[in-house]
């Protein structure tokens, strides 16, 4: 779709999912995937692969149905998105629950700084919006350069109306979010997708691939807190967050080993996380060696097909 009706379909999108009651939100996430995931069979496939990392068991009938709820949960995490600008502190905190938030209370107290390690599951923009406009504890957020660069100056602009600081992905980020750990943000990394493929090789679900080196460097720079959470969607309507201890950053050896040794135990954190619900793991691009191989097998495209949400 070429860059000017993409960005008028997105704003189209947040202009009418403000005035969608929240009783219409199930029926029409459930149709806006449909139309999503039919036509697209390499996003279909990449889904399905991955909920078979998850469960292996996963087959037939079974997986099928598991795609589609994989595709209506990305729906919904859109509409909800656009929902936000809408709500108030009141209805935001209403729909909201968490466990092992004290995790995250004691690490802002310590006041050196919290990196939020985040997979592309659930709802995010929720979390942000909710720390900014309920708990008061600014947000500074890392996302990737979307194409075209009119779609991100508005992505950017509408996450900014959410009260979060918003860095892009490239040679400047790593100075901005020392900045913003230093004046004592929650910093937002989802962590489960190395774009450039850069990132130390770890073990993710069974299989050898890359995650970014970020989260576990800036940990061990600056001293920071590395919090494994998540934003879970409910069932009947509002969200549910789980955030783990934080882990534990230590020096062992080199700078490299230790980045190394670090992001494995993010991807076992990273897993754990989206066990719990890997439906609404919106992870939508190859993100192992075998995904491209596979694309390529079936004949379709091996560049990115979208990640689900910011990098």
């Amino acid at each position: 779709m070429p860059g000017s009706r993409l960005l008028t379909a997105f704003q189209a999108a947040s202009a009418v999912a403000g005035k969608v009651p929240p009783p219409a939100l199930g029926p029409l996430a459930r149709l806006g995937g449909t139309g999503a995931a039919l036509p697209d069979a390499t996003r279909r496939m990449l889904v399905a692969r991955n909920l078979q990392r998850v469960d292996p068991s996963l087959t037939g009938l079974a997986l099928r149905r598991a795609v589609n709820r994989t595709f209506e949960s990305y729906a919904a995490y859109w509409l909800e998105a656009f929902r936000l600008p809408t709500l108030s502190p009141a209805e935001l905190d209403a729909g909201m629950s968490y466990e092992g938030y004290e995790h995250l209370e004691r690490s802002l107290h310590r006041g050196k700084g919290t990196i939020l390690v985040l997979p592309h599951l659930g709802g995010w923009e929720w979390t942000g919006f909710w720390f900014t406009r309920v708990v008061g504890v600014p947000i500074t957020a890392v996302v990737e350069r979307l194409e075209p660069p009119e779609v991100f100056e508005w992505f950017t602009e509408f996450r900014t109306r959410l009260g979060m600081h918003i860095v892009p992905l490239g040679p400047n980020a790593g100075r901005e979010v020392i900045k913003a750990l230093k004046r004592n943000d929650l910093v937002c990394l989802l962590s489960d997708r190395d774009i450039d493929g850069s990132g130390p090789e770890v073990e993710f679900f069974g299989e050898r691939t890359t995650l970014p080196a970020g989260p576990a460097t800036l940990a061990l720079r600056t001293g920071a807190d590395l919090v494994p959470g998540a934003m879970f969607q409910q069932p009947r309507g509002g969200h549910h967050a789980v955030v783990r201890p934080p882990m534990l950053i230590e020096r062992r050896g080199g700078l490299r080993d230790d980045v190394a040794r670090i992001t494995q135990d993010i991807a076992h954190e990273l897993e754990s996380l989206i066990r719990i619900d890997p439906t609404q793991w919106h992870l939508m691009s190859p993100n192992w060696p075998s995904d491209h191989e596979a694309l390529a097998a079936a004949g379709r495209s091996t560049g990115p097909a979208g990640s689900g949400g910011p990098a």
